[in-house]
């Protein structure tokens, strides 16, 4: 079964903002629930929850807090108010990343929050008459430094069926990433893992593919950690864009080759057909991934049943039904 190559031995654990857990941290003592996050996605993942502005010591509830640039430096605190909580906020970020880094697979935050928020963060002028939505929350910003290869999304943008596929899928290689290392996998096992990608990171960027796959063949005399280093880097980057329909296609038509001196005539149409179909848009990556998976079954082939992009997370979360 493909499946059996995606069993992970430990949980996946994501760190996530507490109110989209629906945990009454708020200023005003409410919480911004997550329904995709806590219904759907909590099935599969253990969340590690975090409100930096109750673990600074600020209470429930609160006056709301904000953003302001003064010279050089951001400051966070109430509005209009000599306060700044900024200092303590960067401090918990790097204590939390420090004691969770590792252990973490990816992370959800509050979108907007001037200490959680990824991007867009309103950051007001000095007199406080006028703001910029430039910037990012002060906790955010230390969690995402400090761990640059960490998958990490908002909640705003999860509602973005084609961010919310991406976020899951790069959970689940980094998972899959962080489980290899713990084994201080060599030159061989590196490779093994490449090709097991092979066509995930094709349908995202054919480039990147070739360049990596490239590292790691000249890579004998490279040391170890240096090489884990520069291939992990540049398959997460590689894979934060979600793939494009024409990417995605084309990749689809690659895994349609193995296929050929199997596939009766009426069955290669159906085939091209549903592609054509995914690539112009008419039907959703699901319906030539579900005929590739078929064919795959009454005709096995040992290494495109080692492909993550068949399953690249638990099919029951749909999520390519929408993309």
């Amino acid at each position: 079964m493909i499946e059996q190559a995606f069993n992970f031995n430990s949980p996946i654990k994501i760190g996530i903002s507490a109110c989209l857990a629906g945990d009454k941290v708020r200023f005003d003592s409410g919480h911004k629930r997550s329904n995709f996050c806590m219904d759907e996605l909590a099935d599969y993942v253990e969340y590690v929850r975090f409100c930096p502005e109750v673990a600074i010591g600020l209470p429930i509830p609160r006056k709301t807090i904000r953003q302001v640039r003064v010279e050089d430096v951001i400051k966070v605190g109430p509005a209009h108010s000599d306060e700044d909580y900024a200092p303590d906020l960067a401090e918990y970020g790097k204590k939390v990343s420090d004691e969770h880094g590792e252990q973490l697979s990816g992370y959800i935050f509050c979108a907007k929050s001037p200490s959680c928020g990824m991007e867009r963060v309103k950051i007001y002028n000095e007199a406080e008459t006028g703001n910029t939505s430039e910037g990012v929350g002060i906790f955010a910003e230390q969690i995402m430094a400090r761990n640059p290869l960490l998958p990490c999304e908002e909640n705003g943008r999860l509602n973005d069926m084609h961010l919310r596929e991406n976020f899951v899928m790069r959970v689940y290689v980094y998972k899959s990433w962080q489980e290899l290392v713990a084994t201080q996998p060599g030159l061989h096992e590196l490779t093994s893992f490449h090709a097991r990608h092979k066509y995930l990171l094709m349908s995202h960027n054919y480039q990147a593919y070739r360049d990596l796959g490239r590292l790691l063949a000249e890579g004998k005399g490279t040391p170890l950690e240096e090489l884990r280093a520069n291939y992990i880097s540049g398959l997460m980057a590689a894979l934060s864009r979600p793939a494009r329909r024409k990417d995605q296609a084309n990749t689809l038509s690659h895994l349609q080759g193995y296929f050929k001196k199997v596939l009766g005539k009426v069955e290669k149409q159906e085939l091209c057909r549903a592609i054509d179909d995914y690539r112009v848009g008419q039907v959703p990556l699901q319906v030539p991934l579900t005929l590739l998976r078929h064919h795959l079954i009454m005709h096995p082939n040992d290494y495109l049943m080692q492909q993550v992009y068949f399953h690249p997370y638990p099919n029951e979360l749909k999520l390519r039904y929408a993309i």
